[in-house]
This record gives structure tokens, sequence and C-alpha cells, in this order.
């Protein structure tokens, strides 16, 4: 005998379909639109620019821990038979 399946019972109890695929988390979302809006209201790019430039620990620290977030986390490359080289870059 083959064991029934359960279908999810949103309200009986039961465990829901969560997120779809590709939907951001909404707190996730909330929280990165506030952090560019308090960046917004310090000043921008012109404070980050004179922020980096006030101490160079202040810009080694935008090199090793601000900047890096924009470096793709996932490069490979390939060769095919005819010679054709193919790089792909995945940024997160």
């Amino acid at each position: 005998m083959e064991p029934v399946k359960k279908t999810a019972g949103i309200g009986k109890g039961t465990a829901g379909p969560g997120r779809p695929k590709g939907i951001p988390n909404k707190a996730t979302q909330s929280v990165k639109e506030a952090i560019a809006l308090a960046a917004k209201g310090l000043g921008g790019v012109d404070r980050l620019i004179a922020w980096a430039q006030e101490d160079p620990a202040n810009e080694r620290a935008f090199w090793a821990t601000i900047y890096t977030k924009l470096v793709p986390t996932d490069i490979s490359a390939a060769v095919s038979v005819d010679g054709q080289l193919s790089i792909r870059v995945v940024h997160e």
C-alpha cells in the first residue's frame, strides 16, 4: 500500500508552501531600503568618498569590506573543442 501524500493545508495546522523561489524576503528588502535611505541622508556617495579619504584605515575598510561585496563570487571559464573561450561570471 502506497503512503498518502499530504498536501499543504494552510489554516489546518500543517505547513504551507512557503515563499515562492525568487521572491525576496520582505524583512530583508525593508532593511536594505532603510539602509539605502540612511546612506542618502548621511550624504550618499560624496560623504562615503570623504569618509574613505579621512583616514587610511577607512580606505582599507572600504576596499576590504565594502567594495568586495560588488566583486563576483563565482567565475568559471571553459574552452570548447573549436578553441572558443567562454567565461561565466555569477553575481550574487
